[in-house]
């Protein structure tokens, strides 16, 4: 696909903004999703520890704490780039969205 088709089509969420004025926001949006595939998976293996008995109610606290705190720095971040939560799940084409 030619560059000057890229320029011609309006971003769609979901997808990496190529733009190369924004690029900075394309590469935001990336990192960002990484970073919140990783929150998910954080989350999810913490839910099925709590729910397995194996943390002390103390690292339950830490862990609760921890999961807020980058759940605000995440929303603190996507303000800064200008990004919805929609902007994150990437289209992958044929495997469908990330998130």
């Amino acid at each position: 696909m030619p560059l000057s088709d890229l320029e011609q089509k309006p971003p769609t969420s979901g997808r990496i903004n190529l733009d190369p004025d924004k690029a900075e926001q394309g590469l935001g949006q990336l990192v960002l999703t990484v970073i919140e595939l990783l929150r998910q998976l954080v989350e999810r293996h913490a839910i099925r520890r709590v729910d397995g008995g194996t943390l002390s109610e103390e690292e339950i606290e830490k862990l609760g704490v921890a999961l807020m705190n980058l759940e605000v720095k995440m929303d603190e971040l996507k303000d800064i780039f200008q990004l919805e939560d929609e902007d994150l799940n990437i289209d992958l084409g044929p495997l469908g969205n990330l998130l």
